[in-house]
């Protein structure tokens, strides 16, 4: 078929596709809740939503439709400053239009952010075959919110910008449920015509309407279908050819982060080897990002061997050091978390980083981590990191020029000066230092409640903790074979199992 025929015939089909939407939307009370990413198919599925709306009487508009994004609080600055602006004009619009219609941004819980876990807990970098973020920054947060809307309302319907096109595992996943010959299902279960069951959510069903289209097909809607929110999409084309380099031939994705399952659009993003479109947006004129960059660079080196000797916990989070046989009969050690120095340079060089975008951005209110992270991760490292000195509100005045605004809060006293006698009685009675600081935090976490029936249990775990030092381990596992490290997906994998980091 001709070009222009085929072009025709696919305009002729939309509003076809918009009766479907209506129909869908009219044939239960079940409220909708639309993944927005920000990217071309998710606003696609938006636009058609938004136009079925309009198209009904007002008093056929008696279910919510709720659009939400995810701010996983590390997405690219670009895309994150879009999406927010997004938020903001659909919500406007929808209430000049009287659509009942309402965006949303969810976010993860701080204790579970990027920066608590990794400079906070000492997690290390995701893997591609782990990827310890993915579930805490997106997953539960969009989860969360459909658990809610499921309570309130028993089922709902979650429509997604999903197309078969996009790959051929996409499209293997979107085929009816069949069994193969060997007994397992296969493909999404069908409720009814149109909806399917979401594959965790008992209670949700998911709707489809691009799934069929191709991905000239989105282009060719948004640019002949001006947004009936306002203005146009202009700024959405820029953003995708502006992350595509000079030498690629292929299209390279914006955040399509909806419901976690997709592309990873963080820029601490260590699961791909480069992050092509930062760099693809340095090259075409947003110079303030290669710090970021920069930094996002640095985290792979963390990767490498002689990193992990130098700033990784010979323990687990747990207390216990972990090993496994290597293949020639050696004893290989699992690395545990980051160490607490390693940290607070990490932490250094984040605020650094920080304060030259905003000088290169020209921009104060750029903030790569967020005051109640760097609470948290303050609480993190005083309470399990025996950090007495409360290093933290130091180096952010050390690097900002202004002081931390630190809460008040009971340490019973202690601080350096406490710290240091402590340290040189451990030393003087070879006693572990970590051992004691333990105890003192276990006191202190019970110290004025009325039943400190735990507490017990509490000294118990800290005297079960492996307390044999690094040069102990390492001699006896022998120090060469300590180098000999296991694979990184290993040690995420056996993190998370034990939840240790």
């Amino acid at each position: 078929m001709p070009q222009a025929e085929k072009s025709k015939s696919f305009q002729e089909s939309v509003p076809t596709l918009v009766r479907l939407v209506q129909d869908v939307y009219l044939a239960d009370d079940r409220p909708w809740i639309i993944g927005f990413s920000g990217g071309k198919d998710s606003t696609c599925v938006l636009q058609l939503v938004w136009m079925a709306l309009l198209g009904l009487a007002p008093e056929q508009r008696t279910k919510k439709v709720y659009c939400i994004s995810s701010d996983t609080f590390v997405e690219m600055p670009l895309i994150e400053e879009y999406l927010h602006q997004m938020i903001t004009q659909l919500n406007q619009a929808a209430s000049a239009q009287q659509l009942p219609l309402a965006a949303h941004a969810v976010c993860p819980d701080i204790d579970e952010t990027f920066w608590v876990n990794m400079i906070g807990r000492g997690y290390p970098a995701p893997y591609r075959n782990f990827r310890w973020c993915t579930d805490r920054m997106k997953i539960k947060p969009t989860s969360r919110f459909i658990k809610d809307k499921i309570a309130a309302h028993g089922e709902v319907v979650v429509i997604l910008g999903v197309r078969k096109a996009e790959s051929s595992a996409r499209a293997g996943s979107m085929q009816q449920e069949r069994v193969t010959e060997s007994g397992k299902r296969v493909g999404r279960k069908m409720v009814g015509k149109f909806l399917s069951q979401h594959k965790d959510l008992p209670s949700a069903l998911v709707f489809s309407p691009i799934e069929d289209w191709s991905t000239e097909d989105v282009w060719e809607f948004l640019r002949t279908t001006p947004p009936p929110w306002g203005g146009d999409h202009l700024r959405l084309e820029e953003l995708y050819r502006n992350a595509q380099k000079a030498d690629d031939d292929g299209e390279d994705e914006l955040a399509e982060q909806t419901f976690g399952n997709s592309r990873f659009g963080c820029w601490t993003c260590t699961v791909v080897q480069r992050d092509l479109s930062m760099e693809a947006f340095i090259e075409k004129g947003e110079s303030w990002l290669k710090p970021l960059l920069q930094f996002r660079d640095d985290l792979m080196e963390t990767f490498e061997r002689d990193f992990k000797l130098r700033h990784r916990e010979h323990r687990r989070r747990t207390g216990q050091v972990v090993t496994k046989p290597g293949k020639d009969g050696s004893t290989i050690l699992i690395w545990g978390p980051f160490t607490l120095e390693y940290r607070k340079e990490l932490l250094t060089k984040l605020l650094r980083t920080q304060e030259e975008v905003r000088v290169l951005k020209n921009d104060p209110h750029i903030a790569l981590i967020k005051p109640e992270e760097l609470l948290r991760i303050r609480q993190l490292w005083r309470a399990e990191e025996a950090d007495w000195e409360d290093s933290l509100p130091a180096i952010y005045e050390s690097v900002t020029g202004h002081p931390f605004d630190v809460p008040r809060d009971d340490w019973s006293g202690m601080g350096k000066v406490e710290f240091d006698i402590l340290s040189k009685v451990c030393s003087e009675h070879e006693l572990p230092m970590g051992l004691l600081t333990d105890l003192f935090s276990v006191e202190k976490r019970h110290s004025g409640m009325s039943r400190r029936a735990q507490i017990f249990n509490n000294i118990h775990s800290v005297f079960s903790k492996d307390w044999r030092s690094r040069e102990e381990v390492f001699q006896e596992i022998g120090y060469e074979a300590s180098l000999e490290l296991s694979g990184v997906g290993d040690i995420l994998h056996a993190a998370e199992k034990n939840n240790a980091g």
